[in-house]
């Protein structure tokens, strides 16, 4: 049975900085946090174009996880979650610098849910985000989706089954974001489905981690919510946003 993730008091007497989420951290941020809202970030898309060794595979099979690759165009949708103190940056550095290869920068994030009483209010923030880039020596790159979807359906690592990453993070987006768009995640997502049919596989079984997964609570900043559309919102320039009072 899950156990509910808890989040933390902030303290103002510590820095506190929002991190933005889009690969595990969706499902297992692993560090304590005040606050936790879904929206999405700009210019980027996310894609399954990162090795991993550490935690979803091995030096003789390496994992594939997310990474987010530059696109004008682009729209990632995640989770923003607001830590306090060294403890959750250090942790987040092991994790995905020295072990997972990825690098960091700010980048604005458009929380989903605004509200009128709310302190967050639909106006983007910068955000800690996590961005693994050719220069590590665990990258990939581009390859055919289904080389990535045979990949995933093959490795196993200290933290789970690669299978396990991929399909928590597209129910998360199915259950957390009904309406957001991945089609790279979702194409992925069915051919691994249908490669672990057809080994005749319990997909149920590859699902069971190191870690058990915890429920969140996202979005609690406000009871009363105005939601964002999703496809049509995410793309509007930031001038249109503001004279509709979204």
């Amino acid at each position: 049975m899950d156990v509910e993730q808890r989040s933390s008091p902030a303290d103002a007497s510590e820095p506190a900085v929002w991190v933005f989420g889009y690969g595990s951290l969706c499902w297992y941020p692993g560090f304590d946090y005040s606050d936790c809202i879904t929206g999405y970030i700009r210019g980027y898309v996310r894609r399954f174009w990162q090795g991993n060794v550490t935690h979803r595979g091995t030096k003789e099979k390496p994992g594939r996880v997310a990474t987010l690759i530059e696109d004008k165009e682009g729209i990632t949708w995640g989770c923003a979650f607001r830590v306090t103190g060294r403890h959750a940056i250090d942790y987040l550095k092991q994790r995905e610098c020295t072990l997972g290869g990825y690098a960091t920068e700010y980048i604005k994030f458009y929380p989903r849910i605004a509200t009128e009483q709310s302190g967050i209010s639909g106006e983007a923030f910068p955000t800690l985000v996590y961005i693994a880039t050719p220069k590590n020596e665990y990258w990939i790159g581009e390859e055919p989706v289904l080389v990535t979807a045979r990949q995933i359906v093959q490795c196993r690592g200290p933290s789970g089954h690669n299978v396990e990453y991929l399909i928590r993070l597209a129910t998360f987006m199915r259950d957390e974001l009904p309406g957001a768009s991945d089609e790279h995640l979702f194409e992925l997502e069915g051919l691994v489905r249908r490669f672990v049919a057809e080994a005749n596989e319990n997909i149920e079984r590859l699902l069971v981690g190191s870690v058990t997964p915890r429920s969140i609570r996202r979005d609690t900043h406000e009871e009363v919510r105005r939601h964002v559309t999703f496809e049509y919102t995410s793309r509007v320039p930031d001038t249109k946003l503001r004279c509709l009072h979204i």
